[in-house]
């Protein structure tokens, strides 16, 4: 499939943004719930807890880059994409809910072993669908603020599945039991619902082309070549991939501290985790299309460094929670939240001029193994952003416990909680805008590429 200067039909816009029901809803709840869910209901320890998941998330990590390989194959072959997205789909709902479907009981290692292996297959099937969605936008569209708009749909689309995933797991947690084995079950079977159904309809944007003749089969090596080719070749593409992954170890920090933040600092686990969720993509939802004005404006790149500031400054203002707990904390929150916004709408949207730079400088056929690296970096910041808070509340000795026991925490681990939400996503947001200040593509860039494409097919 190749990409078109032709306008992006609305169904197709719709179509596509429908899949980040799915890849907000995996990316947000998970990252909420699953670790405290190992904590505080099968009784883990915090360390054990953080590297569990981690081994999980380090797992897509190494299959991201094949299934990128291999959807460019399925690419050339089928003229379109949707092999890999439609079994991701399929599958996504029953792992994600064998993954709460712990029997009572089995005690903390063998609860520990079943959330693994579990996490591991729903991680996968996830990578399926994910990798050949991030290279969608590169083949629908070579407009440079098409893409904003198609990504800016999407964001709109990813935020109200952040509320709906974020806000709504928790309170469905609660109606089914609370920190329970039957709370988690009831909401991961509801969740997983949802999460496939929205990833099913934008199977259906992956639109046919002609198939053309098979490339030669390619090892394994060879993805992770191809991989370690595209960073190599590609300034755009290292400065932005390092930037994103920078802010997803932030957020994925923010996004598992919450739930103790509502707990442990709010002293209201259910409700508190849902207001927190609300007071982020209310403002999220607003901004989303304002990031796209701002970007035909300034271009994408200096839009995406003001929302980066803002997120920042936000997030350092928390660590008076250390001092100060109280509802205060709602308001830079939704600062947070409007600025988010902008973190997702827009390296979204610059990653498609990355790819389309590349074709004309090096040749098409890659979109998915930068897909696949790029899901990797991002599924890496987010790791580590679990395993970071995990560390903290391991060092500032958080106590772990089963469900239906009262527990107390020291004011150090209180402390460590509110740093993580804080301080530290704060320096990291910092690093990123240094790696960022390296992006070297503008808008001519973009506008050079589309019309060298444009010649060159209208010559053939």
């Amino acid at each position: 499939m190749t990409s078109s200067s032709a306008p992006l039909r609305a169904s197709v816009v719709a179509r596509y943004a429908a899949g980040s029901i799915g890849t907000g809803g995996f990316a947000t709840l998970p990252g909420l719930v699953l670790v405290i869910y190992l904590t505080d209901t099968l009784g883990v320890a915090a360390i054990w807890a953080g590297l569990l998941v981690t081994v999980a998330k380090v797992w897509d990590v190494v299959i991201d880059p094949v299934i990128g390989g291999r959807s460019d194959r399925s690419l050339a072959v089928t003229g379109s994409r949707r092999r890999f997205m439609l079994l991701g789909a399929l599958l996504l709902p029953v792992f994600f809910i064998l993954t709460f479907a712990v029997v009572p009981g089995i005690g903390p290692v063998a609860g520990g072993l079943w959330v693994l292996a579990a996490f591991i297959l729903a991680a996968t099937a996830f990578s399926l669908f994910q990798v050949p969605y991030i290279a969608l936008p590169a083949e629908l569209t070579d407009d440079y603020d098409a893409r904003t708009r198609l990504l800016s749909v999407r964001v709109v689309v990813l935020t109200l599945a952040i509320l709906l995933f974020g806000a709504g797991g928790p309170a469905l947690r609660k109606a089914f039991g609370g920190e329970t084995f039957e709370g988690y079950l009831g909401m991961a079977v509801v969740a997983g619902l949802l999460l496939g159904a929205g990833m099913l309809v934008a199977v259906f944007s992956a639109e046919r082309g002609p198939a053309q003749p098979a490339p030669p089969r390619a090892s394994l090596a060879s993805f992770y070549a191809d991989g370690v080719a595209a960073l190599r070749r590609s300034r755009p593409f290292r400065t932005l991939l390092a930037t994103f992954m920078l802010q997803a170890l932030a957020t994925g920090m923010m996004l598992a501290g919450a739930a103790y933040i509502a707990k442990w600092v709010l002293n209201d686990p259910d409700d508190g985790t849902t207001f927190l969720f609300v007071a982020l993509i209310a403002p999220a939802l607003v901004c989303a299309p304002v990031w796209a004005v701002v970007a035909r404006r300034t271009g994408k790149e200096w839009a995406f460094g003001l929302a980066s500031i803002l997120f920042g400054l936000a997030a350092l203002s928390l660590v008076l929670l250390v001092w100060m707990p109280g509802a205060w904390l709602y308001a830079p929150v939704a600062l947070a939240g409007a600025a988010y916004a902008g973190m997702q709408t827009l390296p979204m949207a610059m990653l498609p001029d990355v790819i389309s730079h590349d074709a004309r400088t090096h040749g098409p056929g890659r979109a998915g193994t930068f897909g696949g690296v790029w899901t990797a970096g991002e599924t890496t910041g987010m790791a580590l952003g679990a395993i970071v808070l995990s560390l903290a509340l391991a060092v500032t000795g958080y106590r772990e416990g089963v469900a239906g026991q009262v527990l107390t925490q020291d004011p150090n681990a209180i402390a460590g909680i509110v740093l993580s939400f804080s301080i530290v996503p704060a320096i990291l947001i910092g690093a990123s805008l240094w790696t960022l200040g390296r992006y070297p593509l503008r808008r001519a860039d973009i506008r050079d590429d589309a019309t060298v494409v444009a010649d060159a097919g209208a010559g053939s």
